[in-house]
């Protein structure tokens, strides 16, 4: 699936909550927060909101900046990211600001839903996904057809909530305000779901006036055939690596990450490391983990080749190194070409053994970037 990068953005009071239940939108952030979230806006393609938002608010989502938008239209952008709601009902006013402020918008909704925004009149393109709301249909839409390649999430509590338990997140913006709500009534940033276990990796702490703004970023990995955002993080790593191993004329340049189920990396690797010229990746992974470990089970291998069905340099192929090492989930980018061993299928090896296979095709050509002088491509 070639989804957008999704981007959640929320500010938050000390006790956790959105907004409180006075007839006026409580503002939690100030001045400079405010110039922040314009400037992520204006480096986005799309801004999405839920319907109860857009019922509670009524905002118009816009890049403010005049410069900001000149400078989007410098790039070739329009003026404007493109507006995304989200209502499962399609029963949304037709008079909001939200839909004659700004450029383009889009409504995703239900089959029934569709019906009901499209004799409402509202002034957008109605996308139905099926009796519904399928978040995966949504984000593969706006990827594939409206180019979507960076989506900012503004909310409410709910769509976050089914983002981040879904792993449909990329990254979390949140912003703490110095101020409690206190009231069980008002909206919380988070309700209750199946959340992936394990701890968000911070990325960034930044005083912004009197509120503070953290980034953090998911670790766990997916399970099943199902892609976590976490997963894309872990294999962009993994194709880091690769550019890191030295230069070859007679062996790929591979990278490999092993992560637990509750995002710890256990060991990381890349083709011939360690000045060793025949060692491969997930070889040089594994050989630094614990075989007693029992997070292994659970673990996943991240590597930006197909693990080798078959090698010259060693008895063992990785394929098989990580089936007898107990993991059983592995994301890869690139397919193996024929290039040194024909007819290569480490992936069919892997799901033979009992492992499942995913592949992340939008990630081949970080994949193949430190092999071309192999591939000719």
């Amino acid at each position: 699936m070639h989804r957008p990068y999704v981007l959640l953005s929320a500010a938050v009071s000390l006790d956790g909550y959105l907004d409180d239940t006075g007839p006026e939108r409580l503002l939690l952030s100030g001045p400079a927060d405010f110039d922040r979230v314009d400037e992520v806006r204006a480096g986005v393609d799309a801004i999405l909101v839920g319907a109860g938002t857009i019922r509670a608010d009524n905002p118009r989502l816009l890049v403010n900046s005049p410069e900001r938008r000149a400078a989007r239209i410098r790039e070739g952008r329009p003026a404007y990211p493109l507006k995304v709601a989200v209502s499962g009902s399609g029963d949304l006013d037709p008079a909001a600001r939200f839909w004659h402020t700004g450029g383009e918008k889009v409504l995703y909704t239900t089959d029934r839903g569709a019906g009901r925004a499209r004799a409402l009149g509202l002034a957008a393109d109605v996308v139905p996904l099926g009796p519904e709301l399928d978040w995966r249909r949504l984000l593969e839409h706006l990827g594939t057809v409206r180019g979507v390649r960076r989506l900012m999430v503004e909310g409410g509590g709910l769509i976050h909530t089914q983002l981040i338990t879904q792993g449909l997140a990329d990254e979390l913006q949140l912003v703490l305000a110095p101020l409690f709500v206190g009231d069980p009534d008002a909206p919380r940033l988070f309700g209750p779901g199946s959340y992936q276990g394990g701890r968000l990796r911070l990325v960034e702490t930044r005083p912004l006036g009197d509120v503070v703004l953290m980034r953090y970023e998911p670790t766990a990995p997916g399970t099943g055939t199902a892609a976590s955002a976490a997963d894309h993080h872990w294999l962009a790593l993994a194709c880091a690596l690769a550019a890191e191993c030295p230069p070859s004329g007679t062996a790929f340049s591979v990278g490999a990450v092993v992560v637990a189920a509750d995002g710890t990396e256990l060991a990381r690797g890349h083709s011939r490391e360690g000045g060793d010229p025949v060692v491969h990746a997930e070889e040089a992974a594994l050989a630094r983990t614990d075989p007693a470990d029992p997070r292994l089970a659970g673990a996943t291998v991240y590597s930006s080749l197909e693990p080798c069905a078959r090698r010259a340099s060693r008895p063992v192929p990785c394929a098989r190194l990580i089936l007898d090492a107990g993991v059983r989930r592995v994301v890869t980018a690139w397919r193996e070409p024929d290039t040194f061993v024909a007819g290569a299928d480490g992936s069919g090896v892997l799901r033979d053994g009992g492992a499942t296979v995913v592949v992340l095709p939008e990630y081949e050509e970080r994949a193949k970037a430190p092999n071309r002088h192999l591939t000719g491509g």
